[in-house]
């Protein structure tokens, strides 16, 4: 999916409001670079170096030692025509004790592994052993949840993000030391869990599903899923820098992650087919060479060209619910088939964005211009999406692929539409997976949007007004506007704003319309509304650096419903249960989460997904 360079969309990482203050998330080794920043890493280049490079040099440069960044290391690798004609590292992956980055320290590719877990479905299918639309149930009898709608999941439903699960068991995943029963452990939770939409009803961004090929390899061949991987692509590829994080690496070998300033140990994600693979952009460059070359590697096929198609079709023709057709092209495994600058420059692509809590990573694969590159950092800070467009583009250009870069997008405000329409149906409260919008209408029928917070409601925008391209621009603001969508009853807020990287316009959805309820809370729940609970039973990465609290909220402009610490509303099911609210492609509508209270030894806890809270206020 689309990525902005302030927003993690393609990724591993789950929200987690305040506390996921954690998502933030070239030369010889003598060269120094800028005081303060490190040393730089590279195969000796051929004279003269190409501008794309010094272009993409001199921005990373820049950015390591932009005032407050989080990233210390980035490293990246370039591709044309089977040969990796650059690779370079730049910074510290160990910045205390002066390490500098090299080509071959290891990265946490985050997300990017889905394109691995989507690759191992399709080996197994070209061996007989599965077919993509065939019910998950006939292949893995162990797996249940609460919704009787599961049993129509199916192996395609779990790769393009439009299984219906929750989103993501976020207990554990991200950890300093390893955790091998994560999968087994997100099956557990979904038996306890419902589907927040039906399957194949819309593709929003899931986790648990990748995660689900892990017990689904296992049952059909005896294999544990790092197993399976490393046998039948690791090895073949010759990747023999990339691996799952299943034991502590050696100091020197990896980047360490920072987090305000302070260096942590190895970041070690427990979700190894949906984010836990650890490697370097050389060794990615395999990967692509594979997909390049339709399923062949030095000569021996690992997968049929058939299935390399299969992950390169659109899968949005598949779900009722889709929203932004244009912009966002799901496969299988890839976030986009039609990465949209490259399009922009009439060259088709394949993209995969991958984050975890302190790394960021853009995989990305041109296969009729046989180009391919990927850029990782320890830190979600760094630019990654517009570096690797802007590089790609330069290259193609250098290459004669494309006969210039594209311009950029020229933005602009529509006309007004005239007459104005009412806008009565538009005001309200659009909810989501993070804080929930609010639309109000002025006087002149001008329309305001606003974001909650801990401190209240926040103008996002005012003076949006309708226009004759059918969206809602202000005046002041030309490079963003908003639409509104009714699909199946359900109304939405879209955004539209253009690119980091200024070659395209982005569409994503941001709300939907929730209606206000008559009912009231029930009493248990207003007796717990400001209550605060901590987590008892996390040992990762977020109870390391702090503890996980959250707090039951109501917010005054919905009565009837609950609030997850400032972020998600839910619905009351009981005086112990409350849950899902709404159903949006994309990111919008990702991780969601359920409540239930169970008592304890006379004591309430909170039980949402796989964590445990207690109360402490």
């Amino acid at each position: 999916m689309p990525a902005k360079d302030d927003e993690v969309t393609g990724s591993l990482v789950p929200k987690l409001s305040r506390r996921n203050c954690l998502n933030w998330a070239v030369a010889s080794m003598a060269t120094p670079l800028i005081a303060g920043c490190g040393g730089d890493d590279a195969d000796p280049q051929p004279e003269p170096v190409p501008e794309s490079v010094r272009w993409f040099r001199e921005t990373v440069r820049q950015a390591l030692v932009r005032p407050g960044i989080n990233a210390t290391a980035v490293s990246a690798a370039l591709m044309v025509n089977d040969q990796i004609v650059w690779r370079e590292a730049f910074g510290y992956s160990d910045r205390e004790n002066g390490v500098q980055a090299t080509v071959d320290t290891r990265v946490n590719i985050g997300s990017v592994a889905k394109v691995f877990t989507a690759l191992a479905v399709m080996i197994l299918r070209d061996r007989g052993q599965l077919t993509l639309d065939q019910p998950l149930v006939e292949l893995l009898p162990e797996f249940r949840m609460c919704s009787p709608e599961f049993s129509r999941i199916t192996v395609r439903h779990l790769i393009s993000h439009a299984s219906g699960l929750p989103g993501t068991n976020s207990r554990n995943v991200f950890n300093f030391a390893p955790k091998l029963d994560y999968a087994q452990d997100t099956l557990q939770v979904l038996a306890e869990s419902r589907l927040k939409h039906e399957p194949g009803e819309l593709s929003v961004y899931c986790n648990d599903g990748f995660t689900l090929v892990e017990p689904l390899v296992h049952e059909l061949c005896g294999l544990t899923f790092p197993e399976f991987i490393q046998r039948e692509i690791f090895d073949p590829l010759e990747m023999n820098r990339t691996g799952y994080a299943l034991s502590p690496a050696a100091e020197g070998t990896f980047v360490h992650p920072y987090y305000e300033g302070k260096r942590l140990s190895q970041e070690m994600p427990a979700a190894f087919a949906t984010g836990g693979i650890v490697s370097t952009p050389t060794d990615m460059m395999k990967l692509a060479r594979l997909f390049i070359d339709q399923g062949v590697y030095n000569g021996k096929r690992l997968v049929s060209a058939d299935g390399v198609r299969e992950m390169s079709m659109d899968q949005g023709s598949r779900v009722r619910i889709n929203l932004t057709p244009s912009a966002v092209r799901i496969g299988l495994g890839w976030d986009s088939v039609k990465q949209l600058a490259m399009e922009a420059a009439g060259l088709n692509a394949w993209a995969k964005n991958g984050g975890t809590t302190f790394f960021l990573t853009e995989f990305i694969v041109l296969p009729e211009a046989r180009i391919a590159m990927m850029v990782n950092g320890n830190g979600h800070d760094y630019g990654s999406l517009p570096l690797a467009e802007e590089l790609l583009l330069r290259v193609a250009a250098e290459q004669d692929k494309i006969q210039a870069i594209p311009a950029k997008v020229s933005p602009s405000v529509s006309p007004l539409l005239t007459p104005a329409p009412n806008t009565d149906f538009l005001v309200g409260v659009y909810a989501c997976h993070t804080s929930p919008y609010q639309v109000l209408r002025a006087d002149d029928g001008a329309l305001t949007l606003r974001q909650w917070s801990e401190e209240g409601w926040k103008i996002v925008q005012a003076g949006l007004k309708a226009r004759n391209d059918g969206h809602w621009w202000s005046d002041a603001q030309p490079t963003r506007c908003y639409r509104f969508d009714v699909v199946e009853g359900h109304r939405y807020l879209i955004l539209r704003d253009i690119s980091a990287s200024g070659y395209y316009w982005n569409e994503s959805p941001l709300g939907e319309w929730l209606p206000p309820l008559d009912t009231p809370l029930p009493k248990a729940w207003q007796d717990r509304v400001g209550s605060r609970w901590l987590c008892v039973n996390d040992s990762s990465v977020l109870r390391q650096i702090g503890p996980l609290t959250w707090e039951i909220n109501a917010l005054p402009e919905m009565p009837g419903y609950l609030m997850w610490d400032n972020d998600q509303l839910l619905r009351v099911i009981d005086d112990n249960e409350a849950g899902m609210t709404v159903k949006i492609p994309v990111n919008a509508g990702r991780d969601l989460v359920e409540w239930k209270i169970v008592m304890v030894g006379g004591q309430e806890q909170l039980h949402s997904g796989g964590f445990v809270f207690e109360r402490i206020a």
